[in-house]
């Protein structure tokens, strides 16, 4: 990991590592645990994406606001979801984000600008540009970011909401993680560009490009220009950073499309191990500090676990609360 140019705090660093940790611990925790039962519904995990995921959230506030899409653990972590209430929701108890209504693909938390999780491929795009023309309406400072992977570009309502934020000059931001993969698909046999930032300039917006999305700081960087841009009242722009997700498609995918050197050649770039290396060579934070962050995620996460199993299920008395607004 290089130097960058950006200056962090100590204390902005410790978060996002902190965060990466959470994001490692509590996936890898569920993988395990829909083996058991124990979560309802489909997940997607967010292993191996955690620098992708952290370093971009890191920019926003809680006024600012995100849209994830099927794979959003990762995301509604690191805009600090309560862990206790995730896992809740996870496992259908009445003590979830959506009082165990939704699941992995519908977590939400209004409060920190998290507006929801999203099992339509390419759903989120228009919810973010309709946020971003409520900002701008209203003239706050505060942007949108719709967060998607490389395979959800393709759909019609991508293209249709970078037109029309472009024109209008929206505050928002259009965040791709090119993890190489739609479910099975490979990015090459699914697009002719080898890089999806590129479709900016088709728009008359500007693109920016994270080689590696597994460097925090480098996504921080790359972030980190596209905030400036956005908020500053110039429009909208488009972020593609590269990764790679360790575990399948979801729980149903044995990932036999991929090989097992593929594989291991990403966990070779480990983004935790990567960012832990930069914290301890540059001086930044002890082997200490970060053992204690990590022991001190094992527990919030075994936390959350018992609050989940000690949670009651949903009554169903309130089955058709929540269907639709009066």
């Amino acid at each position: 990991m290089e130097a960058k140019m950006v200056t962090v705090s100590k204390e902005q660093h410790l978060d996002m590592f902190l965060k990466m940790e959470r994001i490692r611990e509590f996936d890898s925790r569920i993988n395990k645990l829909v083996r058991r039962g124990f979560v309802q519904g489909m997940t997607h995990f967010s292993v191996g994406e955690e620098a992708a995921n952290v370093g971009s959230v890191a920019h926003l506030t809680y006024d600012d606001i995100i849209f994830s899409n099927h794979r959003g653990h990762g995301q509604s972590i690191a805009k600090d979801m309560d862990l206790n209430k995730m896992m809740a929701e996870l496992a259908g108890k009445a003590t979830g984000v959506s009082k165990g209504r939704g699941g992995s693909m519908h977590l939400a938390d209004f409060e920190k600008g998290n507006y929801g999780t999203n099992g339509i491929v390419g759903g989120g795009y228009a919810l973010a540009v309709g946020a971003a023309l409520t900002q701008q309406y209203k003239g706050t400072n505060n942007i949108a970011v719709a967060f998607s992977g490389d395979g959800a570009t393709n759909e019609g309502s991508f293209h249709e909401s970078v037109n029309m934020a472009a024109t209008w000059k929206l505050p928002v931001i259009f965040f791709i993680i090119n993890n190489r993969y739609g479910i099975s698909m490979s990015i090459n046999n699914a697009t002719n560009t080898p890089h999806l930032y590129t479709r900016a300039e088709a728009y008359g917006i500007p693109g920016f490009y994270c080689e590696d999305g597994n460097d925090v700081m480098a996504v921080y960087e790359t972030m980190g220009k596209a905030v400036e841009h956005v908020r500053g009242g110039n429009g909208p722009a488009i972020v593609e950073v590269e990764s790679y997700r360790w575990f399948g498609h979801s729980t149903a995918d044995a990932g036999k499309y991929r090989t097992k050197e593929e594989v291991d050649e990403w966990k070779e770039k480990d983004p935790i191990i990567k960012y832990r290396t930069y914290l301890t060579s540059e001086g930044i934070a002890t082997d200490d500090e970060l053992d204690a962050i990590q022991a001190q995620v094992k527990k919030e996460v075994d936390d959350a676990y018992e609050f989940a199993q000690n949670s009651p299920d949903p009554e169903l008395s309130v089955a058709f609360e929540d269907v639709w607004v009066d």
